[in-house]
């Protein structure tokens, strides 16, 4: 008789506890600073944002997004020699969850004139060196982000990444390349 060793029957489970652990570890550390050579992007305190009202952890790769935008952001305004460290504080996105809604559309997020986009930053800009350009903290609003036209129509995180656009242009002027 040919019988399997217990140890051999226990090697798929192991693996798939294995993976369902890095799944959950990966989903309890969102929004990981993001590090370019113009930029460092990084979150104080994501499970508390203003967005973050309910599962904090199940869908937030929109933070990964958002990082990832300010960094390309920022490389394609500053001029070389320059490098800008962002904390975002909080963020509400623009419409809202809206979960008396029934099967899936309760994981649609409803965009309304009453839900506009907010993101409230710190920021310095530094030099080659290490010096301090330019520092300041920022709270992102657009109350007609309805009727604008925007250069992100359709993507994710479109309003969020007009605010984004709005104040790089202000602070620190417009497209390089």
């Amino acid at each position: 008789m040919n019988t399997i060793p217990p140890t051999r029957l226990l090697r798929p489970a192991l693996g798939a506890l294995l993976l369902a652990g890095a799944a959950a570890t990966a989903f309890a550390t969102p929004g990981a600073p993001v590090r370019t050579d113009k930029a460092e992007v990084s979150y104080r305190n994501p499970a508390a944002f203003t967005a973050m009202d309910r599962n904090f952890g199940e869908r937030t790769d929109w933070l990964d997004e958002l990082s990832r935008y300010v960094a390309k952001r920022a490389a394609r305004t500053l001029p070389d020699g320059q490098r800008l460290l962002v904390t975002i504080t909080d963020v509400q996105r623009a419409g809202m969850l809206e979960p008396w809604r029934r099967g899936a559309m309760s994981e649609v997020r409803i965009v309304r004139d009453s839900t506009p986009p907010r993101i409230d930053l710190t920021y310095q800009l530094v030099s080659q060196n290490g010096a301090v350009l330019k520092e300041g903290s920022r709270q992102l609003r657009d109350i007609d982000f309805l009727h604008r036209t925007g250069f992100h129509r359709g993507e994710l995180l479109s309003h969020e990444k007009n605010l984004i656009d709005d104040w790089m242009r202000r602070d620190f002027g417009s497209l390089r390349r």
